[in-house]
């Protein structure tokens, strides 16, 4: 029997150097764990910054693609401060016709540059100097592993170094576009992106703050070593240049500056599918931030994707945006046209209907033909029906009830007296009042002579005055005697012809008919004084039983008006759903989809 006395500590001995390795290999574990948990509780945040000297790991995401992106987009504004951006071009040729027409071969100038060349932008300063740990083995665009450095992180545990990258004479060339903000050389010029070309070379892949490039070292010991050293130097250099490098050099931008960048930023977001930063709480200030975000995505042809995100954010505000827009109804009614905003757009083509044609100037200046003959097209179909309404409205009567006709002051004279007062009161309150008489006009001798003169003046003289003459006198309306001879009496005996009474608006009309239609204000019109003044005006007829008679009548005529006008008393206004209180003039308009001017090729025409 052989005895082996050497096994019991060789076996120890290699038992506790595989625990010692396994207890390295769990710290190592546990510490990527802890670093990648802390990355992707910081990989969330907007703006990371990329300080913190040799740690300097370029990110591969918004703003900036440090690997994938193509297209680089500074907006810098005139004090100095600006937004960075590498994005994708296929995704701003999806977005926005803008990219897609100054990207195509026709405008573009990109350029070409190796595939693995930097970008010429530094990235911006955001939140974040570690992206995040990845499984061994994991690969990466550029044939690298996923690599923290100097955190001992490179590569798998069996310490080999990390490739190299492949070398540029081996990878492919990729276009590059680069777009600066250009203000134009007026004061009336609209900041607009332009192309530019790169000035230089490429720059080296160098920190954000101007460090050397970071060291790739194969050597896992020095790559240890260091780990502790370099991330907490990282930290501090995080705090101290961005102190130094935001704070003091650079003036406060002005506020139209901040609302420029901040536009921009919403922009690029969304067609990254990013909420935009607006405001949720004030929406007299989110409406102003919408409307600059939209006058923005129509200068980028990016209307389809901005306006979904703009609608979204004010159908949050619910009865506090319908009440804004029943206040600024011609407003929200281009932000709704520019946002594709069904609700937004109905809700106010509605209350600018009901109101026409007040606004009128302004909103032919502000929208585009099919957007007003819409808005006529509706105009046009409301005044036919309230023509249609006020026409039984003047053919309402009163009965016999023994013969059943209609009453007369030769039947019932007492009935056909309130049938009287009830047109009267309709009429007054559905034609607009008279235009003023003109000024008479003057009686003096020397106007009296001059009248004379022109009328035994020559044939010439007429034909050359006919143009001006016939026109101050048609619009005046007076007949000027030819005759020389009748012209003094003629200057004692001017007539004047008014111009046709013109349609009321239709704001004065539906103020009437929601009287007319309402239970609540019936009794606020040709009310118990009304009536009793009216019928003391004949002393004969007036007595307490005739004027309860009387009053009686108006009531039933009353009755008979509320149902007539019951079709004008609709409405489909949110406000007026949800309570929130009804407005003095019609909004019984209906749109429908045939009627939004984004459907069906923009134009919507009634035959």
């Amino acid at each position: 029997m052989v005895s082996h006395h050497g096994d019991g500590p060789t076996s120890l001995a290699l038992r506790g150097t595989s625990s010692a390795v396994e207890a390295g290999d769990r710290r190592r574990e546990s510490s990527a764990r802890a670093a990648a948990s802390h990355v992707s509780s910081r990989s969330r945040r907007y703006n990371r910054s990329h300080a913190g000297g040799t740690s300097f790991v370029p990110q591969n995401e918004f703003p900036v693609f440090s690997h994938s992106g193509d297209v680089e987009i500074l907006v810098r504004v005139a004090s100095g401060h600006e937004n960075r951006y590498l994005l994708h071009r296929h995704t701003l040729t999806r977005c926005s016709g803008f990219f897609e027409a100054s990207t195509s071969n026709e405008w573009s100038r990109a350029q070409t540059v190796p595939e693995n060349t930097p970008p010429s932008l530094p990235p911006p300063p955001t939140a974040g100097a570690i992206e995040g740990v990845k499984p061994a083995g994991a690969s990466q665009q550029g044939g690298q592993l996923t690599r923290i450095e100097d955190q001992g992180i490179v590569g798998s545990h069996d310490g080999d170094a990390v490739s190299k990258p492949p070398s540029t004479s081996l990878t492919p060339a990729k276009k590059r576009w680069r777009y600066e903000l250009d203000f134009g050389s007026g004061g009336d010029d609209i900041p607009m992106l332009v192309q530019k070309e790169q000035r230089g070379p490429p720059p080296t892949a160098n920190s954000l703050f101007g460090g050397p490039p970071p060291s790739h070292s194969s050597s896992r010991h020095h790559s240890s070593k260091s780990t502790s050293h370099s991330f907490f130097r990282s930290v501090a250099n995080l705090s101290l240049s961005s102190s130094s490098n935001h704070g003091p050099s650079l003036p406060p931008p002005t506020p139209a500056e901040e609302d420029l960048l901040r536009d921009y930023d919403n922009l690029f977001r969304i067609m990254y599918n990013y909420a935009p930063t607006l405001d949720p709480i004030n929406i007299a200030d989110a409406y102003i931030q919408c409307k600059s975000l939209l006058n923005l995505a129509d200068q980028y042809d990016a209307l389809a994707v901005v306006g979904p995100r703009v609608d979204h954010h004010m159908l949050q505000f619910q009865s506090r945006l319908w009440k804004q827009i029943a206040k600024y109804p011609i407003s929200y009614l281009r932000l709704g046209y520019l946002a594709r905003s069904k609700v937004i757009f109905q809700e106010a083509l509605v209350h600018v209907v009901g109101q026409w044609p007040a606004g009128e100037r302004s909103i032919r200046a502000a929208f585009p033909e099919s957007v007003i003959d819409i808005i006529e097209d509706k105009v046009d179909e409301l005044e036919e029906t309230v023509s249609r309404i006020e026409a039984r409205l003047f053919r309402l009567t009163l009965t016999n009830r023994s013969s059943g006709e209609r009453v007369s002051p030769a039947t019932n004279y007492l009935d056909w007296l309130a049938v009287s007062l009830f047109r009267t009161w309709l009429a007054d309150n559905t034609t607009p009042p008279p235009p003023p008489p003109p000024p008479p006009p003057e009686r003096t001798g020397r106007s009296s002579r001059a009248a004379i003169t022109n009328g035994n003046s020559g044939s010439s003289g007429r034909h050359r005055n006919n143009s001006s003459s016939s026109s101050s006198s048609s619009a005046a309306g007076a007949l000027v005697p030819s005759n020389p001879s009748n012209a003094n009496g003629a200057q004692r005996n001017v007539h004047f012809h008014p111009p046709p009474p013109s349609l009321p608006p239709l704001a004065t009309l539906g103020r009437t008919y929601r009287i007319l239609g309402s239970s609540q204000n019936e009794k606020g019109y040709l009310t118990h004084d009304e009536c009793k003044r009216f019928l003391k005006l004949t002393p004969d007829l007036y007595s307490r039983d005739n004027l309860r008679r009387f009053e009686k009548k108006i009531d039933e005529l009353k009755a008979m008006a509320r149902e007539v006008v019951r079709p004008l008393m609709g409405s489909g206004l949110e406000l007026e759903l949800q309570g929130g209180g009804a407005v003095g003039y019609l909004t019984c308009t209906r749109v429908g989809e045939r009627d939004l001017p984004w459907v069906g090729g923009g134009l919507v025409r009634y035959d």
